[in-house]
């Protein structure tokens, strides 16, 4: 059932809570992550039979030897080359550049940035290979000079990578990628094994499983974020067609587990009628009507009624959605009153599957309301910032007493001293 609501309803609150954490999840992840850290390449190979189904030995977790792009649909391969070339402009273009401020006295200060040496990306490939996830995190660790890009996804009771999601990772700058998902790839980049070296930082989106596994091995390695299941929410004052924008909430409502987000804030009941009328609809034709069944039982796409466009963005807001599009008039300018949402897709013809494969921005963005206080996926991700700072002679002997004054009320005669042995 999908419900329509107004604004200020109770619905809401129930509507916006994502618990971030399955307790099984957690507890699958702790015995997984323990046993790898013990074992290493044994529990790795362990853990993809039992959960994955393939009984690989760890010779056979790399893949060795490059995808033939001749064996893929040259329609596919247009589309894959369309989305690393959109992805890898925009990720050069959104590089923070190195900066100087000058002291007074001559002195100078400001920030550089170097590319981490070695990091891992996870790609998902449950319910469907994502090959679009390829794109979208190795092109940015390339863009931003990572030497060494290490890519893992789940092969299945086969043991082969789809051929689409590894030409995507080729394409991208995956320097070398493993046959293996999961708790176990998590685990496997985070301690390093025999087989496959320690990694620097680990990003990518994954199921509960595997965002369990990530926030554990935090501090062995840096993430990115923990992401759950996928959302979006349409802010629409029925200036567009009903049809798209059912379409839309359905596009993350079909991504396979069940606990999927789709929230449509309109500025009529009439239209919000309208938008439930054609979302069920179009749920009998799709591919995927199982599982967008699914989240309809649960509840798990709602429409709400607000009084003006700027009553329906407090309304977005609160929610803090993966994906926010903004379909009414002037949406631009609707668009500053922005405050909590991974991406924006602002006006009628930026669908929210424009970034999920082709725009430019990562589509690996914060979810379940993290969108509040995380970011998405960017290039600077990828490298490390470093603060310089270079004092001039008169520069120190101006701020000589400051450091003394803080050395004293700190009970650090050293510090002071560093200072002061310079004028003595």
């Amino acid at each position: 059932m999908i419900r329509i609501v107004r604004k200020g309803d109770k619905a809401i609150e129930r509507f916006n809570a994502r618990p971030a954490f399955p307790a099984e999840a957690e507890e699958a992840a702790a015995k997984v992550l323990a046993d790898i850290r013990k074992r290493g390449d044994r529990a790795v190979a362990d853990a993809v039979a039992k959960f994955e189904g393939a009984k690989l030995r760890p010779c056979d977790f790399l893949v060795k030897g490059p995808c033939d792009p001749s064996q893929i649909d040259p329609r596919i391969v247009k589309a894959v080359k369309e989305a690393h070339g959109r992805v890898r402009r925009f990720s050069v273009a959104s590089l923070r550049k190195p900066w100087e401020i000058t002291s007074p006295n001559g002195g100078k200060s400001g920030e550089f940035f170097s590319p981490m040496d070695r990091v891992g990306v996870y790609i998902p490939g449950g319910t469907a290979p994502l090959a679009s996830t390829s794109i979208h995190t190795v092109t940015l660790a390339r863009a931003a000079g990572v030497r060494e890009i290490v890519a893992c996804t789940p092969a299945g009771r086969t043991g082969e990578i789809n051929p689409v999601l590894q030409y995507a990772l080729e394409l991208a700058g995956a320097t070398e990628i493993y046959r293996v998902g999961g708790i176990q790839a998590i685990g496997m980049m985070a301690y390093g094994t025999r087989t496959c070296r320690k990694v620097q930082k680990i990003a990518g989106p994954g199921n509960a499983f595997v965002t369990a596994a990530k926030r554990q091995v935090y501090g062995y390695v840096a993430i990115d974020q923990v992401a759950g299941p996928s959302e979006i929410a349409v802010l629409t004052d029925g200036s567009v067609d009903e049809r798209w924008i059912a379409a839309d909430l359905l596009s993350q409502a079909e991504h396979g587990s069940g606990l999927e987000k789709s929230l449509c804030v309109c500025t009529s009941m009439e239209f919000a009628e309208k938008v439930r009328a054609e979302t069920l609809r179009q749920t009998k034709s799709l591919s995927r009507r199982a599982l967008v069944e699914r989240v309809i039982k649960r509840g798990g796409i709602l429409i709400v009624v607000a009084d003006s466009v700027k009553d329906g963005m407090d309304v977005v807001n609160d929610f803090a959605p993966e994906h926010f599009e903004i379909m009414t008039r002037d949406a631009l300018r609707a668009m500053k009153g922005v405050r909590a949402a991974g991406a924006v897709f602002a006006g009628p013809w930026t669908p929210e599957s424009a970034g999920d494969f082709v725009a430019g921005p990562s589509h690996v963005l914060p979810t379940g309301g993290a969108a509040r206080m995380f970011n998405g996926l960017t290039p600077d991700d990828f490298r490390r910032r470093h603060s310089y700072v270079s004092f001039t002679c008169k520069d120190l002997s101006d701020t000589l007493a400051a450091i003394e004054s803080f050395a004293g009320v700190e009970g650090l005669d050293a510090h002071g001293r560093a200072a002061a042995v310079r004028f003595s």
